[in-house]
């Protein structure tokens, strides 16, 4: 069951600065999408993304249709096979698209205004991000150079200001990691250089951090997802366990725990 003590002391920065209405749809939304209901997630922050220029919605949503289309396309070799042979995603991808670019014209806009508002300036660099992540690791497609930079600079620019924004350090975090582990040398050189030990030493602190129940949730689905990359099984159990006890309506983290906690032989 959620630990509900949770959502009274621990909300985010960015809900804190919402209408009432619109916290409590998008911690709604964050649960569907934390216990891996991404097309329920992406429903309800549809309207807040696109009629009512909530750009943390907007950021929400393209993360939840990104992992769709991360379902849907799975581990396959032959990606470009596996998005063919895909019925519905071209039309999530169409409102991944609509969601990016909505989310993008109000950080933008806003920061036109403001350019020290470090949370708008996250959730610029975070969709930006998000569409590096589809193109690049999801369907293998070698584009979105112009939203890397952006939102590599935006994340730099929000860790000058704010060291400890932990939102901010998972995603630089995780551009580190992926640059070094997932690019060819020259390419890395091209994108500014990566750093795994520093990717993951990053992720692991935020995980361990004291922050809002959604920052810290993110940042433990982070390191868990390193974990597996890492072949660290008895690491990526015993966060997938902690996942588990606030999210037990995630079935993929039920089978991974499951699976694993039975091959290891290990009590429950």
């Amino acid at each position: 069951m959620i630990r509900w003590r949770h959502f009274i002391l621990c909300l985010s920065c960015v809900l804190l600065a919402l209408p009432a209405r619109a916290q409590v749809s998008l911690e709604a939304a964050q649960l569907d999408y934390y216990n891996a209901r991404y097309e329920a997630a992406a429903a309800a922050t549809l309207d807040a993304c696109v009629t009512g220029g909530n750009a943390a919605a907007c950021e929400l949503r393209t993360s939840a249709l990104l992992f769709q289309i991360r379902r849907l396309v799975g581990q396959a070799k032959d990606k470009d096979k596996a998005w063919q042979q895909c019925a519905t995603c071209p039309d999530i991808m169409t409102a991944f698209r609509a969601s990016l670019a909505a989310g993008q014209t109000i950080a933008r806009a806003r920061l036109k205004t403001a350019a020290d508002d470090d949370e708008m300036l996250f959730l610029l660099g975070k969709l930006d991000l998000n569409y590096v992540w589809l193109q690049l690791g999801t369907l293998g497609r070698k584009t979105g150079w112009a939203e890397y930079w952006e939102a590599r600079k935006a994340l730099d620019k929000v860790l000058e200001r704010q060291p400890g924004h932990v939102r901010a350090r998972v995603a630089r975090g995780w551009i580190d990691y992926i640059v070094d582990t997932r690019l060819p040398m020259g390419t890395r050189w091209m994108l500014g250089g990566g750093n795994k030990k520093a990717g993951i030493k990053a992720i692991r602190e935020a995980a361990e951090s004291e922050s809002e129940f959604f920052t810290r949730t993110e940042a433990r689905f982070g390191l868990w997802d390193i974990q597996v990359r890492e072949k660290d099984i008895p690491g990526a159990l015993a966060t997938a366990r902690l996942l588990v006890r606030d999210f037990p309506e995630n079935t993929e983290l039920q089978k991974f725990v499951e699976m694993h906690q039975t091959s290891a032989n290990l009590p429950h």
